[in-house]
């Protein structure tokens, strides 16, 4: 049978009780198909006598045409910034808790997972987001983020002062916890949690949100997604504010640093089964109403 990959590469990760049966099934699955298979090696190590080559992710990055990421939306964040570099689709199985970027569930792996293989999916592209901390001219930290960029003051006890500048033209000084600066795709993460509005992924924008500011007027302002946006950080402050990529990648700025953030060139390709909806997806994992009925 011809497939419409010729190498897969499997990746994710292992701290969670339900991980090992969706692993036994992905692993049953992929020994019945006549298509090499690379996985990681600690995952490997609970898959003894499957034959798959082991390999890092860059290996993986670098040999496969398609990545399948077993876990939650953190696996798979970790996962969609290396492989957006290497232009390696990405197929997610969530073994996570709402799973808005890993959208098979692990009742349906073999019957979904195969239906990709045969060319039944759809593909969908979200940008990411190129973080440069910046200190008099010079690039002292460089991270990039799927989700969001979040600049805080690090403390719940105290406040900073920052500028924000969009496109080099000054927006507002603010005195507020932080700023969360999100992506369509993490519009429904952190950024929701903070008040900003839901964007659909095939947006080209991005949502700046002050995390509790000083003041009643300051509202999350939603902005071209080619916007060049400079968080300048107040000589004044007495913290060390942590720039916070994804939740997962820390840089760490000090008073008079700027944090720079635009869109990265590289797109994260990610695959869907056919009939996934954005909006089913926020249905079942927000709790919205239910559906109406199909009048036909």
């Amino acid at each position: 049978m011809e497939y419409a990959f010729q190498k897969i590469g499997l990746i994710g990760r292992t701290d969670s009780s339900r991980f090992s049966e969706s692993l036994s099934r992905i692993t049953i699955l992929f020994s019945s198909l006549d298509l090499p298979v690379m996985v990681e090696s600690h995952l490997a190590d609970l898959m003894p006598g499957s034959g798959f080559d082991i390999a890092s992710r860059e290996e993986i990055g670098n040999e496969c045409d398609l990545v399948v990421v077993l876990g939650g939306d953190g696996s798979m964040l970790g996962a969609a910034r290396l492989m957006a570099r290497y232009k390696v689709p990405v197929l997610g199985i969530n073994r996570g808790r709402l799973g808005f970027l890993t959208d098979i569930s692990p009742d349906d792996i073999e019957d979904q997972v195969f239906s990709v293989l045969e060319g039944h999916f759809t593909t969908e592209k979200r940008f990411l987001l190129d973080v440069l901390v910046q200190r008099e001219g010079q690039i002292i930290g460089r991270a990039d983020a799927l989700n969001d960029v979040v600049v805080n003051s690090g403390t719940s006890a105290k406040m900073m002062e920052f500028d924000l500048y969009v496109d080099e033209v000054f927006v507002y000084r603010q005195r507020a916890d932080g700023l969360i600066v999100s992506t369509p795709t993490g519009s429904t993460a952190y950024s929701l949690s903070g008040g900003g509005p839901i964007m659909h992924p095939r947006l080209d924008a991005i949502v700046l949100v002050p995390m509790y500011p000083h003041t009643l007027s300051s509202r999350p302002i939603v902005i071209d997604g080619s916007s060049e946006i400079r968080i300048d950080i107040g000589v004044e402050n007495i913290i060390q504010p942590p720039v916070i990529c994804d939740g997962q990648v820390n840089l760490t700025a000090l008073p008079g640093d700027s944090v720079c953030i635009s869109k990265k060139p590289d797109q994260l390709s990610l695959i869907h089964p056919v009939g996934h909806s954005f909006y089913a997806s926020c249905r079942d994992k927000l709790g919205w109403g239910s559906t109406l009925v199909d009048k036909k």
